[in-house]
């Protein structure tokens, strides 16, 4: 079963494009909220994400992963493809 990935954007930041292409690589449909200037998205983004308002925030299911940093770092730890597959990341 796939899993629900949500990923909160801005269309000029590198970062959620660096974030994008990782899931894309690994053939992941995602759901994309791109917020530019939107500062109601970006307050609802912060609440999901526990106050984080950087840009990207990424979901799988309900998991707050966090940025890109964050996903890549779950890709070169061997934990992302677990967590796509419905296990725990940590």
């Amino acid at each position: 079963m796939q899993p629900n990935v949500e990923i909160y954007t801005w269309s000029r930041c590198p970062f959620c494009v660096r974030a994008k292409a990782l899931l894309k690589q690994k053939q992941v449909e995602f759901t994309e909220y791109c917020i530019d200037g939107d500062e109601t998205a970006r307050a609802e983004m912060a609440q999901r994400a526990h106050g984080g308002r950087s840009l990207p925030q990424i979901f799988i299911d309900d998991y707050h992963v966090g940025g890109c940093d964050d996903l890549h770092d779950l890709e070169a730890r061997g934990k992302l493809d677990n967590l796509l597959q419905g296990e725990a990341a940590h």
